[in-house]
């Protein structure tokens, strides 16, 4: 079995409302080298919360988290950082429109696995 840790990656249009959509998971396992996020972008339900969120907007804010997983030079300065480093980074408390919940640990024997688990149960 192998610790891992995940956050939920949300759409939240309106800060100062606190209410959001989930739309993704990123999951980080150490022992495994894994860092990865899995999401989606359900316009219409963004638009039900916010009928003037611009989704393209988010949607290179969330492509921002997978080039940050993959850690390649798309990814920036952060991409350039070690695994862990990136997972907290993209997991650190920020007000904007796109966040993430709580850091929450688990363990599994496949990341992968996992990851698609979590997000079927956390934003399908």
């Amino acid at each position: 079995m192998h610790l891992f840790e995940y956050a939920v990656i949300r759409v939240m249009p309106r800060v100062e409302r606190e209410e959001f959509i989930n739309v993704g998971v990123i999951v980080y396992c150490r022992s495994l080298g894994f860092l990865k996020t899995l999401y989606t972008l359900n316009e219409t339900r963004l638009h039900a919360l916010s009928a003037d969120l611009d989704i393209d907007e988010v949607r290179e804010r969330i492509q921002a988290f997978e080039k940050i997983c993959a850690g390649r030079r798309e990814g920036g300065t952060i991409g350039q950082l070690g695994i862990a480093e990136r997972f907290r980074w993209l997991t650190a408390t920020r007000s904007t429109i796109v966040q993430s919940s709580p850091v929450h640990p688990g363990l599994c024997t496949d990341a992968g696995e996992t990851l698609t688990k979590l997000f079927e149960q956390l934003v399908l």
